[in-house]
């Protein structure tokens, strides 16, 4: 294809790694899993040494924690090195940046806000190069590149209204058609369904709302769309109902892509659909409990990610403020020769907390409320231990049955003690990112 050989050229010639690194993932695909993992140490411990002779914050801390002395690297000690917070890296963002950063060619970040105040970072432009490699590696679960690209996605960052000619080279060039899906009408959603019936894509890749929401309009209207080789959602949880209706519409496989706007391309599921594959070339991630120590396989914990390839700001066990679960599987099916996780639970608000002390998943509190003929888009938020508000977009009367139903069910692992209030509103707003949260837990 004349654009993909364009495309390696212009890339080529800008300095970008992103074809070599992805022909070097691709040869690993299916190496042994602890060849993979010797690789990924290998690359935690450049990333350690560096930070503790280039980046002022981490020196001493590396050094008390004996994960770096007298220049040799102990990932024995890796588990002692304190963890890094959003509110560590606002106060201490000169200290993070490494000596070396006028030698580096970086672009400026930030993550995505969508649980408050985003934060600022430094990123090598080579990482750029490596993390669209490893999109283009996960995306080859669903279809070998290059493919047709279609991406329905919601940043206003990200995604202007009106493409203008560089835009429209840039979709040409990657071979992807990008719909702005951050607030659509119905009209434009019909739109939608006829550019996507057009342009004959292998792969969709879309936020899980704004595909879910597509999906729901064209069951709802009949309408016939185009079935792609497969979909790959990100940007929120994929709840196996949202899933099975997709599938049903588009006659096709949905995959799960997680990652954020500072750490992408984090994990990926694959057709076997036993969990998702981490992404152990570019990211070393922990999954810890609420005392630093590694979750059991089926316990709910944070996440923490180490970036193996950003030298201008490393970010070495950095908490992402997300939840997952650890999988059984040492290794799928597909023989990958990358580790599982079983699932990913989303955002610590995503997490309720009653009384007790005991962890919730919000995904309960969004089951009780399917097939709700007269709910048309809810949020659930945990105000306090003993408060839970519904908020409901109606689209017709509510049932006196329904609610107390939810109600009950609410109290059930909420406690009898705890109060539930429905409130009816006209919109619920997105985050500023685009994202839509169904649940908000402001217990911490």
């Amino acid at each position: 294809m004349i654009r993909t050989y364009l495309l390696r050229a212009l890339l080529t010639l800008k300095g970008s790694r992103t074809f070599k690194k992805f022909g070097e993932f691709k040869k690993r695909e299916y190496l042994p899993l602890e060849e993979n993992l010797k690789f990924q140490e290998e690359r935690l411990k450049d990333i350690l040494f560096y930070s503790w002779k280039n980046v002022p914050y981490y020196t001493k801390i590396l050094e008390e924690a004996g994960a770096v002395r007298d220049g040799k690297v102990n990932l024995k000690n890796f588990h002692k090195i304190p963890v890094l917070t959003k509110d560590i890296i606002r106060k201490n963002f000169e200290e993070l940046k490494s000596r070396d950063l006028e030698k580096i060619s970086f672009i400026k970040n930030t993550s995505g806000g969508s649980t408050g105040e985003p934060i600022f970072l430094f990123q090598d432009e080579a990482m750029s190069s490596e993390d669209i490699a490893v999109a283009w590696f996960q995306n080859s679960f669903v279809c070998e590149y290059p493919c047709k690209h279609l991406k329905l996605w919601g940043s206003e960052r990200d995604i202007s209204k009106e493409w203008d000619i560089i835009g429209r080279v840039k979709e040409w060039l990657f071979s992807v058609k990008i719909l702005n899906s951050f607030k659509i009408s119905e009209q434009e959603m019909e739109d939608y369904v006829e550019k996507i019936n057009r342009y004959k894509p292998d792969l969709i890749e879309s936020y899980v709302q704004s595909v879910y929401e597509l999906s729901k309009f064209i069951k709802k209207n009949n309408l016939q769309v185009y079935s792609p080789k497969g979909i790959i959602t990100s940007a929120g949880n994929l709840y196996p109902e949202m899933k099975k209706l997709i599938e049903e519409v588009f006659k096709t496989k949905v995959f799960t892509r997680y990652g954020s706007r500072e750490t992408p391309t984090l994990a990926c599921s694959c057709k076997e659909d036993k969990g998702l594959h981490l992404n152990i070339f570019t990211k070393y991630t922990e999954i810890l409990d609420d005392y630093l120590k590694p979750c059991k396989p089926g316990e709910i914990g944070e996440i923490y990610i180490t970036t193996l390839n950003n030298y201008s700001m490393p970010l070495i066990r950095y908490k992402i403020e997300d939840m997952a679960v650890p999988s059984e599987k040492k290794q799928c099916s597909c023989g990958r020769g990358m580790p599982l996780i079983e699932k990913v639970v989303g955002r610590n608000i995503n997490i309720f907390k009653n009384f007790k002390g005991e962890k919730i998943d919000g995904a309960y509190f969004m089951v009780i409320v399917f097939f709700k003929d007269w709910i048309k888009k809810y949020q659930v938020i945990q105000e306090s231990y003993n408060n839970i508000i519904y908020k409901i977009v109606k689209k017709g009367k509510p049932l006196k049955k329904d609610l107390e139903d939810i109600e009950k069910r609410v109290k059930i692992v909420m406690g009898k003690d705890c109060k539930v209030k429905f409130e009816f509103v006209g919109e619920i707003e997105p985050t500023k990112s685009g994202k839509f949260l169904y649940t908000i837990s402001k217990v911490k």
